[in-house]
C-alpha cells in the first residue's frame, strides 16, 4: 500500500510517497524521473509522512535534521549502491561525480554512470543529491538548475564552489 502527500517547499510542491514503514519517494513538481512506480496511492497521511514534513521543516529552516527516517530505494542494486554513497555526504559539503566514482568503481572512469545514477534519485534532498557537482561546475539536477543552487546556498556550500 502506497501512501502519498505533499509539502510546500519555498522552492515548490514536493511530492512525498511512502510504503506505510518507509519513505519511498520525493519529487519536486516538474521533476525529471518523476515517481514512475506510484501506484493508485492513498491519501492517508501516514507517520512516515508526518514526519518527512517535519524533517523539510527542519531543513527549510536551514537547520541540519538528522536523518533517521526510515528509507526504501526503489531502483537497480548499482543505483541503491550510489544513492548509499549519498546519504554519507555531509550537510553544507559536497563531493564531484569523480569522488563518487572514485569511492564505488575505485577510479575515475565511472563518472557519467555516476551521473546517471545520482539523476534517478528517487527521494529528492532526503538522499542529497544536490550535493553533487561536476569537477567544472554545477552539474546537473533533476529538480532544476535553480533548485539545486537554493539548495546548496541553504546549506552555504554554494561559496565552494564560486571559491
Amino acid at each position: 500500500m502506497q501512501n502519498i502527500s505533499f509539502y510546500d517547499s519555498p522552492l515548490g510542491e514536493i511530492t512525498l510517497l511512502s510504503n506505510g514503514s518507509a519513505l519511498i519517494g520525493a519529487w519536486f513538481d516538474r521533476q525529471t524521473y518523476y515517481g514512475s512506480y506510484i501506484d493508485k496511492p492513498s491519501r492517508k497521511e501516514d507517520w512516515i509522512l508526518k514526519e518527512s514534513k517535519e524533517w523539510l521543516d527542519a531543513y527549510f529552516k536551514g537547520q541540519n535534521p538528522a536523518m533517521d527516517l526510515p528509507l526504501d530505494f526503489i531502483g537497480t542494486d548499482f543505483q541503491k549502491k550510489v544513492w548509499f554513497h549519498l546519504l554519507k555526504i555531509d550537510y553544507g559539503k559536497i563531493v564531484t561525480y569523480k569522488d563518487l566514482s572514485i569511492k564505488v568503481f575505485g577510479h575515475s572512469k565511472g563518472s557519467q554512470a555516476i551521473g546517471q545514477a545520482v539523476g534517478h534519485n528517487p527521494i529528492s534532498i532526503f538522499i542529497p543529491c544536490h550535493r553533487v557537482v561536476s569537477t567544472s561546475g554545477l552539474g546537473g539536477y533533476a529538480g532544476g538548475l535553480e533548485r539545486k543552487k537554493a539548495l546548496l546556498r541553504l546549506e552555504q556550500s554554494l561559496e565552494f564552489l564560486i571559491a
